[in-house]
């Protein structure tokens, strides 16, 4: 009777491959199991199951990913275990422009940055790259993030000059800030690392109740054309 055997095994010895090898072709989406693909090394496969390895296959070692999610309101992220259930296939944005697939092992050992209280909306990050996650963590006072602050309320005279250079926070005054009107109830804030506590605070100064909020930018990462609950991988090119 011949026995079942691991995938990354059947790869193995089928292609002359070391097991490292088959392990990445495997886990980077190239192996088909009876037509159907196949992410885990250890999925045992019989005598009788078609195998395919995908012609466009290579064995090079996984790129750490960064996945920029647009986190919906009253959505809390738990930042030991971020491999929550929103970063999905069915939730990768089709637009997304590094045209990298989504694959299991993207999902593994991920590091929630820029985290967002959970009554807050927009971009948070998460990431593999220690490079990415060490500079948003010792950078993080020096990061500019973009805002768009659901207002209601009316503005004391002068209120927005106040915003942008001239109120206090728990006692010190604040650095300049740059604060701007959408519309009649819609807020843009620039500044560099705020809570949303501090955003509301600095409304209320100026006459104005805070309803919602939405981060749309981190650095130099905007959130792009992301629908809430959807993400994307960050592209090569952008740099935080």
């Amino acid at each position: 009777m011949i026995e079942s055997l691991r995938l990354n095994k059947y790869l193995a010895d089928r292609y002359s491959c070391s097991r490292r090898q088959a392990e990445n072709f495997i886990e980077g989406g190239f192996v088909r199991v009876d037509g159907r693909v196949i992410e885990e090394p250890g999925f045992r496969v019989g005598p009788q199951q078609k195998v395919e390895l995908a012609e466009n296959a290579h064995a090079e070692d996984h790129q750490p990913a960064t996945i920029l999610l647009n986190k919906p309101a009253g959505y809390g992220l738990d930042s030991t275990s971020p491999s929550h259930d929103l970063i999905v296939a069915a939730n990768h944005a089709a637009d997304d422009a590094s045209e990298r697939p989504f694959l299991k092992r993207d999902l593994k050992e991920l590091t929630l940055s820029m985290p967002l209280d959970r009554q807050a909306s927009g971009l948070v990050v998460f990431t593999q790259n220690p490079v990415i996650a060490r500079k948003l963590l010792k950078d993080a006072a020096k990061i500019e993030h973009e805002y768009i602050a659901e207002v209601e309320g009316e503005l004391s005279p002068g209120g927005l000059a106040r915003l942008n250079h001239g109120l206090l926070w728990q006692g010190s005054p604040l650095p300049p800030a740059k604060v701007s009107w959408q519309n009649e109830t819609r807020l843009r804030f620039a500044l560099k690392n705020p809570t949303v506590d501090l955003i509301a605070d600095m409304c209320r100064q100026v006459g104005l109740t805070l309803t919602g909020i939405r981060r749309i930018r981190i650095g130099r990462v905007p959130m792009s054309r992301l629908a809430s609950g959807q993400w994307r991988y960050l592209s090569d090119g952008e740099r935080f």
